[in-house]
């Protein structure tokens, strides 16, 4: 798992054994909102409102590719292994004192492959912000991302709870760390 030379919207595109982890790109827009649009990717994020907005999808490009956005925002694109060129995303949102928190989505269809897992571990591998930290929270109710996160070595930090847009209530979450 490495980072090329190749930057795109000042990100690493990053390589593990059946994906490429690239910035995103206008040509994302239709399979994303189409995963987006599913209600359990929606209601296992943050941000994503369900049913999507017209516009939404285009809208969050825009920003991922920005100059001054406020997160790097990955495409799991796994066109390496012969499958979608969009199977999810990554996000990696610096904070302060060299502390970075991790966020990923996988469309349904390709759930339980391995994908998040290795996504995750390349990100780990290459740490394109140099943190010392990485931080994540999941849901209560989505234990195969836990999963994901306690196999890449993050350690449970406590619970919490966080608002998501697309169930229009606070979420209890577990919240992970993992010491670089």
């Amino acid at each position: 798992m490495t980072a090329d030379s190749t930057i795109t919207a000042d990100q690493p595109i990053l390589r593990s054994a059946r994906l490429v982890l690239r910035p995103l790109q206008v040509a994302d827009a239709g399979l994303l909102a189409l995963y987006t649009g599913d209600k359990r990717v929606a209601e296992g994020t943050r941000s994503i409102p369900h049913p999507l907005p017209p516009g939404a999808t285009e809208q969050f490009i825009t920003r991922a590719l920005a100059p001054n956005r406020t997160e790097d925002v990955w495409v799991l694109d796994g066109s390496p292994s012969q499958s979608s060129s969009v199977l999810g995303l990554l996000s990696l949102k610096p904070l302060d004192r060299q502390q970075s928190q991790i966020g990923f989505w996988v469309a349904p269809a390709f759930w339980n492959a391995g994908f998040a897992s290795e996504a995750v571990r390349c990100v780990i591998d290459a740490n394109p912000h140099k943190a010392r930290t990485l931080f994540a929270e999941v849901f209560q109710d989505n234990t195969a991302s836990a999963h994901v996160l306690t196999n890449a070595g993050f350690d449970y930090l406590g619970d919490a709870e966080a608002y998501s847009v697309a169930r229009k209530a606070n979420v209890p979450t577990w919240t992970y760390i993992r010491r670089m």
